[in-house]
């Protein structure tokens, strides 16, 4: 091996709920580099979520993380000339990737008003098990379920 291995960067946690998970969505949001702004629409949403369901943010928040997170997802593997669609788990940090890219970009789709309103309908949805990013989950772990025939490719 020529090349050393990536060092593994550490965010500092979110200031007002001083949680890793939420600075890390907070980023993934932010477009050319205006993380205040994202911060206050974050927190815009947060305050939304909690006016709807009367419950902390945080914990909506993290439940609807969880209910969108893949837990098996199909990869690419060529074998002799033909490709297969491969059944691999989801490694830990990939799978908290996935569930936050698929909340912002189903989000974003959303017709509504303001980005803070969409997201706050988007994670409120994805807290109850629906929504589309819920379905895209559904849709993957469809796929691996319907490759499984290939499971023996993995190595």
């Amino acid at each position: 091996m020529r090349k050393k291995r990536a060092e593994k960067r550490y965010i500092k946690p979110d200031p007002k709920y001083n949680d890793v998970v939420v600075a890390k969505f907070v980023n993934n949001l932010m477009w050319s580099g205006e993380k205040s702004t994202m911060r206050g629409v974050v927190y815009e949403c947060f305050d939304i979520i909690e006016q709807r369901t009367k419950k902390p943010a945080i914990e909506v928040f993290k439940k609807a993380l969880t209910n969108v997170q893949p837990l098996v997802e199909v990869r690419s593997r060529r074998v002799g000339g033909a490709t297969y669609q491969v059944p691999m788990e989801v490694r830990p940090e990939r799978r908290i990737a996935l569930g936050i890219r698929w909340l912002k970009n189903y989000s974003r789709d959303r017709k509504d008003k303001s980005m803070a309103l969409k997201l706050a309908a988007e994670i409120i949805a994805a807290s109850n098990n629906e929504g589309n990013a819920v379905k895209k989950k559904d849709d993957t772990h469809r796929m691996a379920e319907a490759n499984k025939a290939f499971a023996h490719f993995k190595w």
